[in-house]
């Protein structure tokens, strides 16, 4: 299937306000640290921000989320020229192109919140929930901003692990316990779909 420009636009408006409108959401109506249990005890809307990586990970203080901001920006021109050039041939299947385009989108996504959301919005705090103030009055400079997660699925939680359990004995302990958003899903879902499913394609190549 060739993929048509409108597609891939449609696609990546649809991911990109998924994204973008969820985050507003919870940053406008929580405070930090607030739950709110969708599926019992397994799935939770739970508020952080991060200033670094996908999954909450940092990579330092100021300097290290300007890294990130500089290397998402790097990222995307990248995609962006690698996607257009694979349009372009005919070899090409429909899957690399979604699967690469949602990268990119998980990458913008997450480098909108860094960009913009420490100009437009006032501090989010455990008291009080994050306001839209004029452009430059907010919590931070552009490219200094906080990435919004909410999305909480600790699959397993065990209140005190057994004494004698290697590491972690007598402590609480969860399974996967990072809070991400939908652009860092997006990212992750690709890139194994990639991997497993197009793996051919980029081995040819």
């Amino acid at each position: 299937m060739k993929l048509k420009t409108w597609h891939i636009a449609l696609f990546a408006t649809i991911l990109t306000l998924a994204d973008q409108i969820s985050k507003i959401i919870i940053k406008t109506t929580m405070t930090l640290g607030e739950e709110i249990p969708v599926i019992g005890k397994w799935f939770r809307l739970c508020f952080v921000e991060n200033s670094g990586a996908a999954y909450g990970m940092s990579l330092g203080d100021n300097w290290g989320k300007l890294a990130l901001s500089l290397i998402r920006i790097a990222a995307i021109i990248f995609l962006v020229i690698y996607i257009k050039r694979l349009r372009k041939q005919s070899d090409t299947p429909a899957g690399v192109i979604i699967g690469l385009l949602a990268i990119t989108i998980g990458a913008l996504g997450n480098l909108i919140d860094s960009a913009l959301y420490g100009v437009i919005f006032s501090q989010s705090t455990f008291t009080e929930v994050a306001r839209f103030v004029p452009f430059g009055e907010g919590y931070a400079q552009m490219l200094y901003g906080k990435v919004v997660d909410m999305l909480y699925f600790p699959i397993i939680e065990i209140d005190k692990m057994p004494a004698w359990f290697p590491f972690i004995g007598g402590q609480s302990y969860t399974f996967f316990s990072p809070v991400f958003n939908m652009a860092d899903s997006y990212i992750t879902v690709s890139v194994i779909y990639l991997i497993i499913f197009q793996y051919k394609f980029f081995n040819k190549k």
